[in-house]
């Protein structure tokens, strides 16, 4: 076979262009998403001082993600997930003018610090409202878009796009906001959902896959969670990365960090959340390029200890680089991560299950990030900054060593 031959085969997940809008339009829509961390972390660390406001952020979308998640998962099912997937996107769209309004200082210097609080939890509340629907659909979506032999090959490259985004959003926000303007900034990252929207929009609807008849939401759910749980080395992957991110998850401090301990400005902060992003793109790229081969189960528990020791450097670290590189080297972990919880999806779901599926896994996901900036702040008020950043880091790694003695299905885990 030529050269050029074997170069479009291994391209082909890409040589299509419904699977090329969807990886675009999903990277800019993921872009302007992960802006706001770092926008409205910032702005409401300098209006309210309040560690606890930062945790509050976090909490008021993890509460309707993972309320909502279930149904929502039946509801991505059996639904045209192409149109559901422009709705959801229209509707970031319009919170995104939302906070463009209310962050804009000739609005924002006219409100209190604790109304100003609520009204941008109430924003993020209506955005958690949306990802319940957008993230099992954007998963499910996938395996519509390419051939089932390449389905594998095409998540890691829709994960690659995914971590580009999750780097560039927040880097970009950061910078923005130092040298222009939080109004700037909302302008260009709405600008970056509605560009994803147009691109979604060129997608054909395709066929429903799953139609369950006059079967009952709930009886569908049930299906959705028995599946889980019957299937030991995802569960076991997906609670392995919930209590490890729950408690070993720094982002929610990090406008603290970045101003009051490492004494840097919002372009700072930006390169800090990204650093985590950055290093999951590496892992990726390089793990895209040479698969693992065996024994994934076992190098799973080991990367994810490695990552609560990263967390523990970091709370320890007074130099900007150090941190740095510490949220770097989790960063390279937790991709690693990601790829074998990512691959175990896609092997072991069929496509009538993958809303739910998707589902059951945006709890565990979301209960470990937004959950995880809620417990952050809240320990942060009760123990301090650094202490409580250390004790999500040990945390970590006493939960992968209980895990290790539990979940024996996940540590045999070759695929």
């Amino acid at each position: 076979m030529s050269d050029a031959s074997e170069l479009k085969k291994k391209l082909f997940p890409i040589i299509n262009y419904e699977f090329t809008w969807f990886l675009f339009g999903r990277a800019l829509f993921i872009a302007g998403m992960r802006m706001n961390p770092v926008l409205l972390g910032w702005i409401l660390y300098e209006k309210t001082g309040s560690k606890l406001a930062l945790g509050m952020l976090g909490l008021s979308e993890v509460i309707p993600a993972v309320l909502l998640a279930l149904p929502a998962g039946v509801r991505v099912d059996r639904s045209n997930k192409r149109n559901l997937l422009v709705i959801c996107l229209a509707a970031y769209f319009l919170v995104e003018i939302l906070l463009l309004i209310l962050t804009a200082p000739s609005i924002s210097s006219q409100i209190s610090p604790s109304l100003f609080s609520w009204l941008i939890y109430t924003c993020i509340f209506g955005t958690g409202i949306i990802r319940a629907y957008s993230g099992p659909a954007f998963n499910a979506f996938l395996a519509q878009l390419v051939p089932t032999e390449n389905l594998v090959r095409a998540a890691s490259v829709n994960s690659m796009g995914w971590l580009v985004a999750a780097v560039a959003g927040p880097a970009l926000a950061g910078l923005l906001l130092g040298y222009t303007s939080i109004t700037v900034s909302y302008i260009i990252g709405g600008s970056f959902v509605l560009a994803g929207l147009l691109l979604f929009s060129l997608i054909k609807p395709k066929e429903i896959v799953w139609n369950p008849g006059n079967k009952k939401t709930w009886d569908s759910v049930k299906e959705g969670l028995y599946f889980v749980w019957n299937q030991k080395a995802l569960m076991g992957a997906m609670s392995l990365d919930m209590f490890a991110v729950l408690f070993g998850g720094a982002t929610a401090l990090l406008p603290v960090f970045a101003k009051d301990i490492l004494h840097v400005g919002p372009e700072g902060l930006g390169w800090l959340i990204s650093a985590t992003y950055i290093g999951n793109f590496v892992a990726i790229a390089w793990l895209t390029a040479k698969p693992l081969k065996q024994h994934q189960g076992k190098l799973l528990f080991q990367v994810v200890a490695w990552f609560g020791v990263c967390i523990i450097v970091f709370a320890f670290s007074r130099s900007y680089w150090l941190s740095f590189f510490a949220l770097f080297a989790s960063g390279i972990f937790d991709g690693v991560s990601v790829i074998i919880r990512g691959t175990i999806f896609q092997l072991f779901v069929p496509d009538e299950m993958r809303g739910r599926v998707s589902s059951v896994n945006s709890i565990f996901i979301n209960s470990s990030n937004e959950l995880g900036q809620f417990e952050s702040g809240v320990a942060a008020s009760a123990m301090g900054t650094v202490p409580s950043v250390l004790f999500g880091g040990c945390m970590t790694i006493i939960v992968t060593i209980v895990t290790w003695y539990k979940a024996k299905g996940l540590k045999e885990l070759n695929y």
